[in-house]
């Protein structure tokens, strides 16, 4: 293969994959064929085959490549950070900056991140959520070692507990400007919780 192909074939992917994300941010999944995306993409279903397969595989690359562009960065930035309660705090920090940035990739987070579809077993798990994941487990083990985190809470439920807020406090927040949910709280706001409640876990 040349490097003039190659190039084409990743345009095409890209192409595909942007607009697969603008579409179903917009008008949500269920509701976006894959001629659709192809047409704002510039591109055919047959590229789309190529290298999404289908529907399900383009979504599931959106948020591959969103954890691609997430994790490497916390790691950076974390890595040169020895409390592993700041390394949490620049954690949280960094994935709602990442988040506010990119209202489309928010709104396919919150609403087509975890969700069951189909039979139920449709859950969108990819593998760089898993990587994000285990970086947020490691340094909730890390307090927990250090005798940081109070001693009758499970780092796992502390994660999944923090995960819900952060996410719940988002998907309101954008419900208020889509739906006129009550949620008129800001960012600042977002993050004065997030720390209040790290602060609740933490061992006095």
């Amino acid at each position: 293969m040349t490097p003039q192909k190659s190039s084409v074939m990743a345009s095409s992917r890209d192409r595909l994959r942007e607009a697969a994300k603008t579409l179903f941010a917009e008008c949500g999944y269920e509701n976006t064929t894959t001629a659709a995306i192809c047409r704002l993409a510039g591109t055919s279903q047959s590229q789309l085959i190529k290298h999404f397969i289908d529907k399900q595989g383009i979504l599931e690359a959106i948020f591959e490549y969103t954890w691609e562009q997430i994790n490497p960065a916390v790691l950076l930035a974390t890595e040169s950070i020895t409390p592993p309660e700041e390394k949490l705090r620049v954690l949280i920090d960094m994935v709602l900056g990442f988040l506010e940035k990119d209202p489309a990739i928010r709104t396919l987070v919150l609403l087509e991140g975890r969700r069951i579809r189909g039979d139920g077993h449709m859950v969108v798990l990819v593998p760089g959520f898993i990587d994000f994941v285990k970086m947020l487990d490691g340094i909730l083990k890390e307090l927990a070692a250090q005798s940081e985190l109070a001693p009758h809470i499970h780092p796992q439920a502390f994660r999944s507990a923090l995960m819900g807020a952060v996410e719940g406090m988002l998907r309101d927040q954008m419900l208020a400007l889509t739906s006129g949910f009550p949620a008129s709280y800001t960012e600042a706001d977002m993050r004065a919780v997030v720390s209040s409640l790290l602060s609740s876990f933490m061992s006095k």
